[in-house]
């Protein structure tokens, strides 16, 4: 197989079948090359297809919490205050510029995913404000005789 760039169902097929042809081949240096880059290509092209979605800010976080076994404690460097953290990740609080470049630094999240608008959450229940004051009237009493 000539190895070039996946244009068509075709193609991948063709690809696919090399890769598995290759993966029981003894492991030479030209064929474990060849392997190499036709997976690449095969991975390009099945994301051409379906890319994937931007990372909600907040799962960046999380997903790189679990990776790394971070606690909520440990964000205090970029955060401040456990107050802040819990506003972060609860998605009340949007992260400032100064957050993002710390979580990039400190943690290596991409920026990417960082600075991608965060996903549409059900607003927070607001209590209801006070209107002004009205004088109530007195109340009616019914008259007992």
């Amino acid at each position: 197989m000539d190895i070039r760039l996946i244009g068509t169902q075709e193609d991948y097929n063709e690809a696919l079948a090399e890769i598995a042809r290759l993966w029981d081949a003894e492991g030479d240096s030209r064929d474990e090359g060849k392997l190499e880059l036709l997976a690449m290509l095969v991975h390009n092209y099945e994301r051409s297809l379906e890319p994937l979605p931007p990372l909600d800010p907040v799962e960046a976080i999380k997903f790189r919490m679990g990776q790394q076994g971070l606690s909520r404690k440990e964000l205090l460097p970029v955060f401040g205050t456990t107050a802040r953290v819990s506003e972060v990740l609860s998605g009340k609080r949007s992260l400032t510029l100064d957050m993002i470049r710390k979580l990039h630094a400190l943690f290596d999240i991409p920026l990417e995913s960082l600075i991608a608008p965060p996903a549409r959450r059900a607003p927070a229940k607001r209590a209801k404000k006070p209107g002004r004051w009205r004088r109530r009237e007195k109340p009616r009493h019914s008259a007992t005789a």
